[in-house]
């Protein structure tokens, strides 16, 4: 039989772990996480320290740029993607019907929608046959209407008008005033960015690595954001931080941690809020926001902090040898609690970070001619088997 040509250039297939893990696709400049450290960066920066000294919109140009910017160049990229933020027509008046058909599902489900509506109506075209700086236009658009279209959609399911982005706001005190209508309580503003500074990129997720493949196609920047948020959707990846909290409401009062605890542990359950697939030792992101929590106090406060600590000394009593931290998620719902955002709108919130760092994979993807394309192992019915005729 001969032999096809493609066949023979095919690359000998190599078996790696499920689910990818630790398998290294491809180089990146945008960040890394090394889990055995406990430690993450943006480039050359810790990403914990990035969100603990700078603004949202400093780091937003280290990703996009490369650079963190001076105070001229900081004000120009603020005023560039603060006008970004309205929506056009097209996508303003599909709103209300968006919102009405996502129902139950909640505004992560209506984004996919409006972000596939807002890339045809800006006319992005595939990153194949654009340039690196239309690219970029591309991206930062998408990225600074992905809070007005969040908002917009909540507001919508609750039976409340949108309220417009403002120019004079910060990107996350701009996205907590257009959820509640009201100018945020600068504490809140500054907690919430802190947060979406620490959760704009980190590594080669589930969502992130989905833009990437999307991107490698050559399709436009906002097909390879519906995808993310499509990977993003799975309750394994984006669904945590109101689930965390379910835990600690489920709890109650201190002193039912442990019965709740030791239960849920002798019968291999997942206790929401804990546990990492990359880190080793605590999530540094978690260590960050539980600071900011406790400077917030109350009893919220207290009863996670003393569940973090039972649930650290239950699991070396019963699972000796077996190391569980909170994660993000944990202390992320802690901290957006306190400041005042539904719990439905938690996942929103993340992915309002999160498109940041989506949008600086695809545009470092587009780089790349080469298309991402593995292999999969067939183990069905041994082919080839007469096609039987139709009865």
């Amino acid at each position: 039989m001969p032999i096809n040509q493609a066949d023979a250039a095919a690359p000998t297939a190599v078996d790696v772990p499920r689910g990818l893990a630790g398998v290294v696709v491809t180089d990146t400049r945008i960040g890394d996480v090394r889990g055995r450290e406990g430690f993450y960066h943006y480039r050359q920066y810790s990403a914990v320290e990035l969100a603990r000294t700078r603004g949202f919109e400093d780091v937003w140009h280290l990703l996009v740029h490369g650079d963190l910017p001076d105070v001229n160049r900081l004000a120009a990229f603020t005023a560039r993607t603060a006008a970004l933020r309205r929506l056009p027509d097209e996508v303003r008046a599909a709103l209300p019907a968006i919102a009405a058909a996502s129902g139950r599902s909640g505004p992560l489900a209506g984004m996919r929608t409006a972000l596939s509506l807002l890339g045809a109506a800006k006319g992005f075209r595939p990153v194949y046959d654009i340039g690196a700086e239309q690219r970029r236009a591309d991206a930062l658009a998408a990225s600074a209407a992905v809070p007005t279209v969040l908002t917009a959609l909540h507001r919508l399911g609750r039976g409340l008008d949108p309220v417009a982005p403002r120019d004079d706001l910060p990107y996350a005190a701009n996205y907590l005033y257009m959820l509640t209508g009201s100018e945020p309580d600068p504490l809140h503003a500054r907690a919430i960015e802190q947060y979406l500074i620490s959760t704009i990129d980190h590594g080669f997720n589930a969502s992130t690595f989905t833009a990437r493949v999307i991107a490698s196609t050559g399709a436009d920047v906002a097909a390879s954001l519906v995808g993310a948020v499509g990977a993003l959707s799975g309750p394994l990846h984006g669904g945590a931080p109101s689930r965390a909290l379910d835990t600690l409401d489920a709890i109650g009062t201190a002193d039912r941690i442990d019965a709740w605890i030791r239960e849920r542990v002798l019968a291999g359950d997942r206790i929401m809020g804990f546990g990492h697939p990359v880190y080793r030792t605590e999530d540094p992101r978690s260590r960050m926001l539980r600071g900011i929590a406790e400077q917030f106090g109350g009893a919220l406060v207290d009863l996670a902090v003393e569940v973090e600590r039972r649930v650290e000394a239950i699991l070396a009593e019963l699972k000796p040898g077996r190391e569980l931290h909170t994660n993000v998620e944990f202390y992320a719902g802690v901290v957006m609690e306190l400041c005042g955002l539904p719990r439905e709108m938690f996942t929103p919130t993340f992915a309002a970070a999160r498109v940041v760092g989506w949008s600086a994979n695809i545009l470092e993807q587009a780089e790349d001619s080469k298309i991402i394309r593995p292999a999969a192992r067939y183990v069905g019915p041994v082919p080839p088997v007469a096609v039987p005729l139709p009865v």
